[in-house]
């Protein structure tokens, strides 16, 4: 598969070679990540600001290339609670680009942080161009939100104090 002899970027390049350092795409050729890379793009993010508010339309997915991020999440009280912390290689935001969705929670930045993002348009020109690499692409987000849920699932059981009947 070639992608249409375009020449990337240097922006494209790094966003490139950063997918290729993400365990996430070992699976893809180096065409399959250019494709990929031309379809994504940069967020930069000072200390204290929103990467997207609980609520907000999940419109895209993204990765932490530097910096720090935490996920907070409204208590039974209305306090926010942290309930992750990202650094370089997390992603965030998996589900937008299956359900489209509201955001299920709060995304702030604890220290500068850059990110490479795929909105839903993108991904779904990127299918356009290349459906087996949307295919490919679908396939990890699925496996991320299940390895999600299932340590959520094991962090609720702990929680609960749940014990074998």
């Amino acid at each position: 598969m070639t992608h249409d002899n375009d020449t990337l970027s240097n922006s494209e390049e790094e966003t490139r070679d950063f997918l290729l350092s993400l365990s996430l795409f070992d699976s893809f050729n180096v065409d399959e990540l250019s494709l990929l890379a031309q379809h994504m793009s940069y967020i930069h993010l000072q200390r204290g600001e929103f990467l997207f508010v609980e609520g907000d339309k999940g419109d895209f997915l993204g990765f932490v290339v530097q910096g720090v991020l935490e996920v907070l999440k409204k208590s039974a009280t209305g306090e926010n609670v942290i309930i992750a912390r990202l650094a370089k290689g997390s992603s965030i935001g998996e589900m937008a680009l299956i359900d489209k969705s509201p955001r299920s929670a709060t995304v702030v930045s604890r220290q500068p942080t850059t990110m490479i993002t795929l909105t839903s348009k993108g991904f779904d020109r990127l299918t356009e161009k290349s459906p087996m690499t949307g295919v490919k692409i679908i396939q990890k987000v699925a496996r991320l939100l299940s390895l999600n849920m299932r340590r959520t699932s094991s962090k609720l059981a702990d929680l609960l104090n749940v014990y074998p009947v």
